[in-house]
């Protein structure tokens, strides 16, 4: 089985960041990056995959070759290739899942695994996306997965509970959390990797189709004021909710 798993490389939820001097874009100074947490997940369950059916697990990343890193880190958790489509600069979700489609069109891949969504832009929509590119069956935020020759059973979150679905091959598959618990990567799994091959190639062109007017961060809370505490400080709280927070 040819199995591909998508791997973005994306800022540290951990990470202070800063918007850049256009106002359009991350300041990377002094930001850490790692691979995107729910990539994880999907890692993890085209490793399994392998293990239950053989085959080959690919890890594919579009991004600079800072991106290597985190195609790394999928290859020490077990991942046996990875490709890098190089293109420094900034896609749209289209545009990244054109050039992804196009790399999983060349693999031939029976099934593709990626997160649900990246923490950086919370779009949500790359892995459905590549299934519509490629003509894929898709089912999102997935959360238990069973393959049974080229049958697909998945239950998935939905608004208020959950749904068990069934499809065929060829698959995509977007990670949910709960869907496995990720492995560690091994010491023997790191140094490995270090030998394993990442392919390089440029990343298939594709129109950008939304452009990023402007970015700016939350605007900092206002610390809270405590006007006292028994039922003599009722009327100046309304007179503040009236004048200042205008909810009444």
């Amino acid at each position: 089985m040819k199995i591909a798993v998508c791997v973005s490389h994306v800022p540290d939820t951990a990470t202070k960041v800063k918007v850049s001097s256009d106002n359009k874009a991350i300041d990377p100074a002094d930001v850490s990056y790692i691979i995107n947490p729910y990539d994880e997940f999907a890692v993890e369950e085209a490793l399994k995959t392998k293990e239950k059916f053989g085959g080959e697990v690919v890890a594919i990343s579009l991004g600079s070759v800072n991106s290597k890193g985190t195609i790394r880190k999928a290859l020490a958790m077990g991942v046996d290739s990875g490709v890098l489509l190089l293109d420094d600069n900034p896609r749209d979700s289209y545009a990244v899942a054109k050039a992804l489609a196009e790399e999983i069109k060349i693999l031939n891949c029976d099934i593709v695994f990626c997160g649900k969504q990246s923490v950086d832009y919370d779009n949500s929509v790359v892995g459905q996306m590549i299934a519509e590119l490629l003509g894929f069956n898709c089912i999102s935020v997935v959360v238990d997965l069973k393959i049974n020759g080229n049958k697909v059973i998945a239950e998935t979150e939905v608004e208020g509970g959950k749904e068990v679905v069934e499809t065929e091959l060829p698959v995509i598959i977007t990670a949910q959390k709960g869907l496995n618990e990720p492995r560690y990567a091994s010491l023997r799994g790191i140094m490995t990797a270090k030998k394993k091959i990442i392919e390089e190639k440029s990343a298939a062109q594709a129109e950008i189709l939304t452009e990023i007017i402007t970015m700016q961060k939350p605007i900092t809370k206002q610390p809270g004021r405590i006007l006292g505490d028994d039922s003599s400080a009722v009327p100046e709280l309304v007179k503040l909710l009236h004048e200042e927070a205008k909810v009444i």
